[in-house]
């Protein structure tokens, strides 16, 4: 039997935590929050514990946090229209090497590629933006991108190439790509099209049909561990699953399209408001504003005849946090190991137990 375990209540947020991110390495937990501290959490003796506090780079609300690929670098976004750029020296110590500007409103998130040589933010603003370091830790702008109409909540690349997706209030997902002369919008997944559930009954359903994207805001979105599929959450309440469709690592990644493959709903009763896809076993973790987490997992033993992948709800926690759970996050090289943060103020770490299969 499957099970979700809590590990340790870490507090050290004077107010709501708003995101938690691991290192590549997986041995330090970055979180941030309204108090407009950054901090690392790292393991000694069985027991995490904050080790560094990151403060005075920005003047409110830390959004976002993420690491580059090597784990050398750390950037942050604020609702103060900045992000910074952190820089772990030779000792392990971190200090702020960079603050980029541009964004007109709040920056809402950061991620780097995969390649390391991207960063891209999203703002209220409606923009996404591009950087690259050129040399010696000087950030540049490639692109401003204004695909989308409304607020824009999250950003992450693909684990196998330069690609990135965006999801935002306009209830749209938009995947961008470098042509070679400028950053563009190869394709924009929308257009609520999926059956309609008026009761809370918990589903599963796979569509062949046109991509059904969600019929209100989209609040985040992640990648699997092929960069093949996708997983997203909204304001509907509902969880869906997209498939890239043929052309793998063609270098046409927008011209075959994305299909929504399978849409969980009636598990959340409130707006979820994270997704994580674990890269190593396959689990997706799901939280919202009904302060619980849910993990499912695919039943590969359930397929239709047409393929179409089948997801089950593996574990839940009905009261993970006492307050709306903001952000949920997989351990990269322990993969038991799930993050997650609240209004409450408060860093969990579960251990996730699969079912014995």
């Amino acid at each position: 039997m499957a099970s979700l375990d809590l590990v340790q209540s870490l507090h050290g947020h004077d107010d709501r935590a708003w995101s938690v991110k691991w290192n590549p390495a997986g041995t330090i937990l970055a979180s941030c929050g309204s108090d407009t501290k950054i901090i690392l959490w790292m393991e000694e003796g069985g027991k995490w514990s904050a080790k560094v506090t990151l403060t005075n780079a920005h003047q409110r609300t830390v959004r976002t946090v993420a690491w580059s690929p090597t784990g050398t670098y750390l950037a942050s976004c604020s609702f103060d229209k900045t992000i910074c750029i952190w820089k772990r020296d030779e000792t392990g110590a971190f200090d702020s090497i960079a603050t980029l500007e541009g964004h007109e409103n709040e920056v809402k998130c950061v991620a780097w590629s995969i390649s390391g040589e991207y960063l891209a933010s999203c703002s209220r603003d409606k923009t996404v933006w591009i950087w690259t370091c050129e040399y010696d830790d000087e950030y540049d702008c490639l692109s401003v991108l204004h695909s989308h109409t409304q607020d824009v909540k999250k950003l992450c690349w693909s684990p196998s190439e330069d690609i990135l997706v965006s999801c935002s209030y306009d209830n749209t997902i938009k995947l961008f790509k470098d042509d070679g002369d400028d950053w563009t919008c190869v394709e924009t997944l929308s257009g609520h099209t999926s059956t309609v559930r008026t009761n809370v009954t918990p589903y599963s359903l796979s569509y062949t049909s046109l991509t059904p994207c969600h019929n209100i805001m989209v609040w985040s979105v992640g990648f699997d561990h092929s960069g093949n599929r996708l997983v997203s959450c909204s304001d509907d309440q509902t969880i869906k699953i997209w498939q890239r469709l043929g052309g793998e690592g063609d270098g046409n990644f927008g011209a075959q399209g994305w299909q929504c493959v399978c849409t969980l709903g009636g598990f959340h009763d409130r707006t979820i408001f994270d997704v994580d896809w674990n890269r190593k076993n396959g689990a997706i973790a799901s939280a919202g504003a009904d302060d619980s987490i849910k993990i499912f997992e695919e039943d590969l033993d359930v397929r239709d005849s047409l393929r179409e992948p089948s997801f089950r709800l593996s574990f839940s926690v009905p009261r993970a946090h006492s307050q709306d759970v903001n952000a949920v996050s997989w351990n990269p090289v322990r993969p038991n190991l799930l993050a997650s943060c609240s209004d409450d103020g408060s860093i969990k770490i579960w251990n996730y137990t699969q079912e014995a299969r």
